[in-house]
C-alpha cells in the first residue's frame, strides 16, 4: 500500500497525478478489442491473448492512478505472464513441440530475464524480451520451412516499436527537466503496438496450422 513515485509525470497523491500515463493505457484496452474481435470465432489458446491484453490494461491503469505497490505488482505481473504465455505458444505453434514441452521454455526465459537484471542495471524482464524478440524472429527467418518463415517480419517489426518503446521508457526521468509529462505514456502507446502485432503474429500462425 505504500505510496510509488516512479514517473516524471506524477508529482503528488492522488487518482490523477498521472493524466497521460492513465489515459494512454486505453491503447492496451484498444488492443485487446481488436485482438478479440479476430478471435472471438475461434476457439482453443487464441482465446487467450486478448484477456492477458485486457489484464494488462488493468494492471497498468492500476498502477499509474493509485501508485501504490500492489498496483505495480499487477502491472509487471500481467505483463510477465503475457510473456511466459506468449513464449510457450510461439515453440508450440512455430516448432511444432507439444504444449507439456512448450511450457519448458518458460522458466528458460525467466532465467535469461533474471540473470540480466543481475548482470545489469535496468528493466531486465523487458530487455531479456526484446532480445527474445530479436531472436525469435531470427530463428523464423533462417528456417526452410516457407509456412513459417515469413513471419520473422513482423516480428522483427514488432522488435523495432518495442526497442522506440523500451527506450521511452528508460528516458522517462532523464527529460523530465524539459518535458514535464515525461515520455512513459509513449512506452505504453508503443508497447500496446507490440503486444497488438505479436498477438497477430500468434493468431494467424493458429489458423495457418488448424484451419
Amino acid at each position: 500500500m505504500d505510496y510509488v513515485d516512479a514517473y516524471c509525470e506524477r508529482v503528488a497523491p492522488g487518482l490523477l497525478g498521472e493524466p497521460f500515463n492513465a489515459i494512454s493505457n486505453l491503447a492496451f484496452l484498444i488492443a485487446a478489442i481488436a485482438v478479440w474481435r479476430s478471435t472471438r470465432h475461434l476457439s482453443g489458446s487464441p482465446k487467450v491473448f486478448p484477456v492477458l491484453l485486457a489484464l494488462i490494461f488493468v494492471g497498468s491503469t492500476a498502477f499509474h492512478t493509485t501508485a501504490s505497490g500492489w498496483g505495480g505488482m499487477l502491472d509487471t505481473g500481467f505483463i510477465a505472464v503475457f510473456l511466459l504465455f506468449y513464449i510457450a505458444y510461439f515453440v508450440r505453434w512455430f516448432a511444432g513441440v507439444r504444449w507439456r514441452l512448450a511450457w519448458l521454455a518458460s522458466p528458460v526465459f525467466v532465467a535469461f530475464a533474471a540473470l540480466l537484471s543481475f548482470a545489469i542495471t535496468g528493466p531486465g524482464m523487458y530487455l531479456a524480451a526484446l532480445i527474445t524478440l530479436f531472436a525469435l524472429a531470427a530463428w523464423l527467418r533462417w528456417q526452410r520451412n516457407a509456412d513459417i518463415s515469413p513471419y520473422w517480419r513482423p516480428l522483427a517489426t514488432a522488435g523495432v516499436i518495442f526497442t522506440a518503446s523500451l527506450t521511452f521508457r528508460s528516458i522517462d526521468h532523464t527529460v523530465c527537466g524539459w518535458l514535464p509529462t515525461g515520455t512513459h505514456f509513449l512506452w505504453h502507446l508503443l508497447n500496446a503496438c507490440t503486444l497488438y502485432v505479436v498477438s497477430s503474429v500468434g493468431i494467424r500462425r493458429w489458423r495457418q496450422v488448424n484451419e
